[in-house]
C-alpha cells in the first residue's frame, strides 16, 4: 500500500484531508503525518508555491509520496491581506477576526475570497499534481454561526446565504475553497494510483 505523507504535524489537518480522500478508488493510499521534527519554512510568494514547497521537501526528505496544502483569506479592501499571513494575522481565531473587522470598519467593499492550493509530490520531490480551489464571498460586520474555525464566522457566501460557520459540514465540504481544490485533485490522484 503506497504511503502519502501529509506535510503537517497537525493531526486535525490529517483528519480533514482524510475526509476529502474517502473515495473508494483511493483506498490503496495510507495517509500518515510527517514527523514533527521535519519543519518546512513557507517562503513561497503564493499559496500554490507554499503547497509545492512543503510537498516537495517532505517527499524528498522521507522518500515517500507527500501531499500539502496552503490556504488563506484575501480581502479586496485590504489589498489581498491577510493572504499568506492568514494564520499568523493574530494569535487566536478570535483575535484574527477582531483585527480583520477593525481593519474593515470603514470599508464599503467587503468582498473576499478563500483560496486553497494543494500539491502532491513524488518520492523524488518532483510535483505530480497541483490544484487550487477558490470560494468567493464577503466579510460580515459581526460573527454568525458557531461551526468551523478561523475566519468561518465572518466569511459569508452569498450564493448560499450563510457563513462557513453556519453551513452544515457536508455543504461546506462541497463549496469551500478546500473542497473545490480536492474535487480537482481526486481524479488526478486516482490516475497515479492506477
Amino acid at each position: 500500500m503506497p504511503i502519502l505523507i501529509v506535510a503537517t504535524s497537525n493531526p486535525g489537518k490529517l483528519q480533514e484531508m482524510q475526509a476529502y480522500l474517502t473515495d473508494p478508488a483511493l483506498s490503496g493510499w495510507e495517509l500518515k503525518l510527517k514527523p514533527a521534527e521535519l519543519e518546512i519554512e513557507e517562503t513561497g510568494a503564493t499559496f500554490l508555491a507554499n503547497a509545492c514547497l512543503k510537498a516537495a521537501q517532505v517527499a524528498q526528505a522521507l522518500g515517500e509520496w507527500a501531499i500539502a496544502d496552503d490556504s488563506g483569506l484575501s480581502v479586496d479592501a485590504l489589498n489581498g491581506a491577510p493572504g499568506l499571513y492568514s494564520a499568523r494575522y493574530a494569535d487566536t481565531d478570535q483575535a484574527r477576526i477582531a483585527r480583520l473587522l477593525t481593519e474593515l470598519e470603514t470599508a464599503d467593499n467587503r468582498r473576499a475570497c478563500f483560496t486553497c492550493a494543494v500539491a502532491v509530490a513524488r518520492p523524488d520531490g518532483s510535483i505530480a499534481i497541483q490544484t487550487e480551489g477558490i470560494c468567493e464571498g464577503e466579510i460580515l460586520k459581526s460573527t454568525q454561526g458557531s461551526g468551523g474555525f478561523g475566519y468561518d464566522p465572518v466569511f459569508y457566501v452569498p450564493e448560499h446565504q450563510m457563513t462557513f460557520a453556519e453551513m452544515p459540514p457536508e455543504l461546506k465540504h462541497e463549496v469551500s475553497h478546500r473542497g473545490r481544490a480536492f474535487q480537482a485533485l481526486l481524479p488526478e490522484l486516482k490516475q497515479i494510483k492506477g
